[in-house]
This record gives C-alpha cells, structure tokens and sequence, in this order.
C-alpha cells in the first residue's frame, strides 16, 4: 500500500517537471528560449538583461530541483539519497551556469551547438536521468 502513495507523489513530480517545460514562456524571462528555437546563423542575437536573465534561471532551478527532489526520495524513501541528488545537481549548475553566462556574454562566438547543449544543462533536469539510474544501481548492487 505504501508503494501507490510513493507512486503518486513520483507522478506529480513528473508532471511538475512537465509544467515547468510548458509553462517555460510565462514563468521564466529568457529571451533565449525562441533565440534556440530558430536555430540559423542568420539571425540576430537577442537583446535582453542581465539580472532577470540570471533570476530566471536560478527560479527555474529552484522549481527544477524542488520536483527533482520529491521524485528522487519518494522512489528510494532515503533522505541521504535525496540530499546526494541535491549537492550533484547543484554543483552541475554551478559549473555549467558560469560558462552559459561566458557564452551568453560572448554572444555565443564558441558556436550555437556548445551554447545550445550548456544551456540544456542550466536549464533542465538532464542530471536527474543520470542520478535514478546511479541510485537503483547502488540498491542493487547493496543487496547482493
């Protein structure tokens, strides 16, 4: 029985994770987000500003790591995992939101692919693939 109330809560962090991606235009200021979307040489780089840009995204990581976090202890039940998800993916974003704002400065001369891949990291959960594995793989190999 506990196993559906655990399930319930991974669902609604899943879908809190969706919201956040569909919700991205109306929650966020990136003017970014329709710069990558039209991905061409031709285009002009967007004019935007520095503080919202920045508070957006530490926004966006807070909502990010707050549904990342109940989808990662409400699968393991384990506060010690929960609180590992939490420093690795902070520390992804502090090492890849200084060289996205590097890139965003240099108005992306390193080339858009690179801007395009280190913003994934800055501004999605892509750690999170990585973590659910790491931790059900530590379960298992534990219990043998």
């Amino acid at each position: 029985m506990k196993f559906k109330g655990n399930l319930v809560f991974v669902i609604l962090g899943i879908i809190g994770l969706i919201g956040v991606r569909f919700l991205e235009e109306t929650l966020f200021y990136d003017p970014f987000l329709i710069y990558f979307k039209m991905m061409d040489g031709a285009k002009v780089f967007p004019v935007f500003q520095w503080g919202k840009l920045v508070l957006g995204h530490l926004f966006r990581l807070i909502l990010n790591l707050l549904f990342s976090l109940i989808i990662v202890y409400f699968l393991f039940k384990d506060k010690t995992k929960t609180m590992l998800a939490c420093v690795l993916m902070l520390l992804v974003f502090l090492i890849t939101f200084p060289i996205y704002l590097y890139l965003v400065y240099t108005e992306f001369d390193s080339g858009l692919l690179l801007a395009f891949y280190v913003r994934r990291f800055v501004i999605q959960p892509i750690i999170l693939l990585l973590i659910i594995p790491m931790f059900y793989y530590m379960d298992v190999k534990n219990k043998n």
